[in-house]
């Protein structure tokens, strides 16, 4: 049974800085891409940032320059290092896998995680 768990939410200010992180369970997750996705209220789900499994990665425009995405294979981990956070920011974040990475970047993940909040205050 494959599980994607998300984790490092919470609440922050304006300029803050959070790591998400999306422990993946039940695949092979090194052969997987994975991506991080969010939806705000009242707002279509978008995708923030992906990464291949070879290490190639996509940041939507909105967050390049503040936000990294990461993997570390033995750790079976994806991770979001958000900084200079904004109130735009504020969100459900969920990460995906998928063994293609151009599914991924269309945000047709196979399996996904809960999501976890991330509020940015200002």
């Amino acid at each position: 049974q494959v599980q994607l768990v998300e984790s490092g939410g919470g609440l922050v200010q304006a300029g803050d800085s959070l790591r998400l992180s999306c422990a993946a369970s039940g695949l092979t997750f090194g052969s997987y891409a994975m991506g991080w996705y969010r939806q705000a209220p009242g707002k279509e789900r978008e995708l923030v940032a992906a990464i291949s499994s070879s290490g190639s990665t996509y940041y939507a425009d909105s967050v390049k320059g503040r936000f990294t995405i990461s993997r570390d294979n033995s750790k079976n981990t994806v991770y979001l290092q958000m900084n200079s956070l904004k109130p735009e920011d504020t969100a459900v974040y969920n990460c995906a896998a998928d063994l293609l990475f151009s599914t991924v970047l269309r945000g047709r993940g196979t399996y996904w995680g809960q999501g976890t909040q991330v509020t940015v205050s200002s």
